[in-house]
């Protein structure tokens, strides 16, 4: 009779046991799902520092010295030396700014991604990130676009208006100004990806800050 009541104990333990860890498993296997979306988000935002800082700096230090004849007196060439630099151009110091400011944006994420789980406050930390991120995608466009249209203007000029292009006269100029857009339009789809999905983890009920270890 002992013998049988302890059988069917041991069998009701083993059935809670077994209940229990159904129970556990979505949990586990969720927290493991959003812990990986979590260390994606983080190496998207690394890319994104390198991408928008390689743009700053290529273009801040963008910078080019030719010397040009413009007269002749006998058979003296009278030069002039012109240079070009960015901050000549108030669309490309727009620009080095606006990259500037999403490479330290994304810094302070990463920060806040790693560290702001402890001082958060009912959720706060997730809405301002994604708030955050919509602002510096909109910033960060709105350089891209600005120095878009001078360098194409730059590339091209303008016929219209009467407007030379100068990239024939400074090409490296150019060709490091155009390898500072790429690598900022690089940035930009970094950041849409990155905010798309602080968005989501924004906006999905079950975050992993919610779920209980």
């Amino acid at each position: 009779m002992a013998s049988s009541n302890a059988e069917k104990a041991t069998d009701q333990l083993n059935k809670s046991s077994n209940a229990l860890n159904n129970v556990m498993m979505p949990t586990t296997k969720t927290k493991t799902k959003l812990l990986k979306r979590d260390l994606m988000v983080l190496c998207l935002r690394v890319l994104a520092v390198l991408a928008t800082a390689s743009a700053t700096i290529v273009m801040a230090l963008n910078k080019q010295t030719k010397s040009f004849v413009v007269a002749t007196i006998g058979n003296n060439p009278i030069k002039v030396s012109i240079t070009a630099k960015f901050n000549h151009t108030p669309a490309f110091v727009f620009f080095v700014i606006a990259n500037g400011n999403a490479c330290l944006h994304n810094l302070v994420m990463i920060a806040m991604d790693l560290f702001g789980s402890k001082f958060d406050y009912k959720g706060l930390r997730l809405a301002l990130i994604a708030i955050l991120d919509m602002m510096i995608v909109a910033l960060a466009a709105a350089g891209d676009g600005a120095a878009t249209f001078m360098s194409e203007l730059g590339k091209n000029g303008n016929s219209h208006a009467q407007w030379n292009k100068i990239c024939d006269k400074f090409e490296p100029y150019c060709n490091r100004g155009a390898a500072a857009l790429a690598s900022s339009f690089a940035g930009i789809i970094l950041l849409l990806i990155i905010t798309g999905m602080s968005i989501i983890k924004l906006l999905k009920p079950n975050r992993i800050n919610d779920i209980v270890p």
